[in-house]
């Protein structure tokens, strides 16, 4: 395989940014639930011309970013290697991770770990049993931050223009529960901001409540969140506010100290 630093296109300095544009939006085609799309159907979801996607997936496939399996395509694992080297993602993944399944242990319930990608939550860990919640949350999948209790605590604790930007925006329904009136919104963050935490009641999925807290950098900056999430029926909203803080406090910490391998 050709290495992706070493290899060059056959494009002209004018044109780089309509070609890297282009493969951007062949890379973006998949969707969280898509393991494989057509040639067809990467050019109507991508909006590039057949021949270019034909043509781009080919330097794709040579690179390790995409595969190839029969007539369809598939997001490669080069892009899996690459994504391990994003410095934030993969400190706080490998620092949050033991305490995780310690929590796990202490509850049996879903943990996740989760940080702020522009207005959407994205999960990079996800700790749970092999009957436990599966949708809406995956690794490396999205979530509005309105709805979610993770994306509520980046809210609230991040900086007051993404507050801005998100209720200057319709707040979709995810559920029937979902808090989609602006001022609402602001009424649990506000709330958060006071306890400590955030909590989602049946705002992503029915029968389930989610508590998550923020996680710290050494600076004291905001790096993520770290969140549990059970069935409402066996749900205990203080013990698990009260094991997400003690925990959060020791994740900061190693962060403070963490020095990946």
């Amino acid at each position: 395989m050709r290495s992706l630093a070493g290899t060059s296109m056959a494009i002209t300095e004018t044109n780089t940014s309509s070609v890297l544009h282009k493969v951007q939006l062949i890379l973006e085609a998949f969707g969280p639930e898509d393991e494989h799309l057509s040639l067809t159907e990467l050019s109507r979801r991508s909006g590039v011309a057949k021949a270019s996607v034909h043509r781009l997936a080919q330097e794709l496939l040579c690179w390790g970013l995409l595969e190839r399996r029969g007539t369809d395509y598939w997001l490669g694992v080069r892009l899996f290697e690459i994504g391990q080297r994003v410095p934030r993602q993969r400190i706080l993944r490998d620092a949050a991770r033991p305490y995780m399944e310690d929590l796990y242990q202490a509850t049996n319930e879903t943990i996740h770990l989760a940080m702020l990608d522009g207005r959407e939550v994205l999960y990079l860990e996800k700790v749970s049993g092999h009957s436990q919640v599966t949708k809406p949350s995956r690794v490396a999948g999205r979530m509005p931050l309105h709805c979610t209790a993770t994306g509520k605590v980046l809210l609230a604790f991040g900086p007051q223009s993404l507050v801005d930007e998100v209720i200057a925006c319709p707040l979709e329904r995810v559920t029937p529960h979902t808090v989609a009136a602006p001022g609402l919104l602001l009424q649990e963050l506000v709330r958060a901001r006071s306890t400590g935490h955030a909590v989602e009641h049946e705002q992503t999925r029915l029968g389930y409540l989610s508590v998550a807290i923020p996680l710290a950098g050494a600076t004291g900056a905001l790096m993520g969140a770290l969140s549990i999430t059970a069935p409402i029926y066996r749900a205990d909203e203080a013990k698990y506010a009260g094991l997400l803080n003690m925990v959060g406090r020791r994740i900061s910490r190693t962060i403070s100290t963490f020095r990946p391998s």
